[in-house]
């Protein structure tokens, strides 16, 4: 545990979980030197709005998802779900995005909601942004300049959401959140100021679900056990569960994989790579429920109770 509170940012690649490949050495860098693992997702309801899925997501990840309905069809209901700053001792929580339904969505939550291309006075779109120019600007908000951090800061947690709709641009925003990555590394050291302050999580999804990806990524059965013929003595894993009461609606294949890294805080596994299998194997946070996620982030941020053990 660290000896002063964490800023937190958190990279949530929206679909790009399928588009890394060994090329993205930063993001299998940050693996290596991470804890790793997955979050698993409810079955999302089918919805007009091209964004739905993106909603869904993100909402897990803030433990919202009651406003689902609400959020993805741009309701003008409130929502159900107090804000993060009003969940988590005041927190000052903030969204980047350049998704005109996930504003809105960040708007009704009570997070400030920044567009990426003003952040950095660029006009084109986020991947073709100087990564260098846009990780300074991130890590600038929670208050880190030139590994020192300052003892005012305009957000304590930053979410960044990256991707596109668009198929044929995929690997270029994967491509760049690899690039992100590396920036934000380089000016976060191990022993430096920053270093130990900032709690860095990389979330990556894995989009539009085919009926191939049920079976290659699925998270049950792990060791082999459920084929034994001794199901009915396999326990029901921590991520079905919600308090005593099993929950009704996980799926358990594509899970969003995410790494965690804090200087000198958070433990290491024995994970090398940013792969599924690799996870799978060999990642230290095995699953937790999305919808816990930012409980685990605001813990590091002295703003919540730990989840779990």
């Amino acid at each position: 545990m660290a000896d002063k509170p964490s800023r937190g940012l958190v990279l949530y690649g929206d679909g790009l979980a399928r588009f890394v490949n060994p090329s993205h050495t930063h993001l299998h860098s940050l693996a290596a030197q991470s804890l790793c693992g997955f979050l698993s997702l409810p079955h999302l309801p089918p919805t007009e709005n091209v964004d739905g899925r993106t909603i869904g997501e993100f909402l897990n990840l803030v433990d919202a998802y009651e406003d689902f309905t609400t959020l993805s069809v741009d309701s003008q209901d409130k929502c159900i779900t107090p804000s993060i700053s009003e969940r988590f001792m005041g927190v000052k929580a903030a969204l980047v995005t350049e998704n005109k339904s996930l504003k809105l969505c960040g708007d009704k939550l009570g997070l400030s909601v920044l567009q990426s291309n003003e952040l950095i006075n660029h006009n084109g779109s986020l991947a073709d942004s100087p990564a260098k120019l846009f990780a300074t600007e991130l890590l600038n908000l929670i208050g880190f300049q030139e590994d020192k951090v300052l003892d005012t800061n305009q957000f304590d947690l930053v979410f960044v959401h990256i991707g596109t709709h668009e198929q044929d641009l995929m690997n270029k925003y994967t491509e760049y959140i690899n690039l992100l990555v590396d920036e934000i590394l380089s000016k976060t050291k191990p022993e430096s100021q920053t270093g130990s302050r900032l709690h860095l999580s990389v979330v990556l999804s894995y989009g539009e679900i085919s009926n191939d990806d049920k079976s290659n990524l699925t998270i049950l059965n792990k060791n082999g056990i459920m084929q034994s013929g001794l199901a009915s003595l396999y326990p029901r894993q921590s991520y079905t569960m919600k308090g005593s009461n099993p929950r009704s609606n996980t799926r358990d294949y594509c899970p969003m994989l995410f790494t965690q890294w804090q200087d000198a805080v958070t433990r290491k596994d024995t994970v090398k790579s940013f792969f599924f299998q690799d996870f799978m194997e060999n990642g230290g946070n095995l699953t937790i429920p999305a919808d816990r996620f930012v409980h685990e982030v605001a813990f590091k941020l002295w703003k919540a109770p730990k989840y779990g053990a």
